[in-house]
């Protein structure tokens, strides 16, 4: 029976789920946004949210002038393995969530990928709405997705259909 045992296995041992879980760390703080697993979404926010109250408790406690919370650094250096990693925890990230009381992390569903059915999902900060932003408009395309998508005939089926037309014309004007 599993009562009281929290987490998620992923099929790997417990050295190979602890750098999995690391590498997905590393990657949602500097990309601020990835898509993976739902299952590995889920346990990479457990992680990913103790790091970022753990960072901006140390960063609270900084606060005026006082010294660097090195005790902390080095904790969080000690799962990630990544310097880039630690420092825009403790220096970007931990500022900007300063005031939010936990819930740095979104979950949201992708449905099934297409090779294996897995439930995919895309994890990210919150703070960082990545995917809000408006982009430039998208220039019309030349191509016959474009076309099809606008209720005319691809390039290809006009030309298939011009040349039908000509044998249909020839073969009548031989009869």
């Amino acid at each position: 029976m599993r009562h009281y045992r929290s987490g998620r296995k992923l099929k790997r041992t417990h050295s190979h789920r602890k750098a999995t879980l690391g590498a997905l760390s590393v990657s949602l703080i500097q990309h601020k946004k990835i898509w993976t697993t739902v299952a590995k979404a889920k346990e990479t926010r457990m992680v990913v949210e103790r790091l970022i109250t753990r960072a901006k408790r140390a960063v609270a406690l900084e606060g005026d002038g006082k010294t660097k919370n090195v005790h902390a650094r080095r904790e969080a250096f000690a799962f990630l393995r990544d310097r880039g990693a630690v420092s825009t925890l403790f220096n970007e990230i931990a500022s900007k969530v300063g005031e939010r009381p936990g819930g740095y992390t979104r979950v949201v569903k992708l449905g099934r990928r297409f090779g294996d059915g897995a439930e995919l999902a895309v994890i990210e900060l919150v703070d960082y709405n990545t995917g809000q932003e408006k982009s430039a408009p998208k220039p019309e395309s030349k191509g016959t997705k474009g076309e099809a998508k606008k209720g005319k005939k691809p390039a290809k089926v006009e030309k298939q259909a011009a040349k039908a037309a000509k044998t249909e014309a020839a073969s009548e004007k031989k009869s």
